[in-house]
């Protein structure tokens, strides 16, 4: 709990230092309401991160979604996403972030570890699992890479000859069909 704890005061020192004007934080009936709204928990970091830290408008690059309000909001982001006859976005799996160009970060929120995905439609052809990459194993570690600058999206990071390419994301096939989808494009 003490490192779970830790790692929240981190991003909220980070958060601050990034904006004078952090959207206030959520409360346990709004993570309730969105939840229900979702069909699905979110993972106790992410929860904590828009209970303790703010409604989004932090974290790399173009920042994170807030989790609920008005505009652009994780939940709102979901819904279109997971209807009936998406074929490639897979249930549980919640927008965190828009990295542009039709780009997003996503939690996996079915796994407690609660992996963070890249989805990246521009290459696709065939398949959409093409487009999921594990961008990292968990939360944890992704808002960590953030903090110690060492995330993918950094400059130096992406630009060193060394840069690990993102991995396929090994569960994508599997959830894009088994949740009633073709996951072909």
């Amino acid at each position: 709990m003490t490192e779970y704890l830790s790692l929240l005061a981190r991003v909220r020192s980070r958060a601050e230092q990034q904006s004078a004007d952090l959207p206030p934080c959520v409360s346990e009936q709004d993570i309730a309401q969105a939840e229900s709204a979702l069909g699905f928990s979110l993972p106790p970091v992410l929860s904590g991160l828009y209970r303790h830290v703010a409604n989004g408008g932090f974290g790399p690059e173009y920042l994170l979604f807030p989790l609920t309000g008005q505009g652009r909001t994780a939940v709102a982001e979901y819904g279109p996403l997971r209807t009936t006859t998406s074929e490639y976005w897979p249930r549980g799996v919640l927008p965190i972030l828009d990295w542009g160009c039709g780009m997003s970060a996503a939690v996996d929120c079915t796994r407690p570890e609660a992996p963070v995905l890249l989805f990246e439609p521009n290459a696709v052809t065939d398949n959409w699992a093409d487009a999921w990459f594990q961008d990292s194993p968990s939360l944890t570690r992704w808002l960590t890479s953030w903090l110690d600058g060492t995330g993918w999206w950094e400059e130096e990071v992406m630009m060193a000859e060394d840069a690990q390419e993102p991995l396929p994301w090994p569960d994508a096939a599997q959830r894009l069909t088994g949740s009633g989808q073709s996951g072909q494009r």
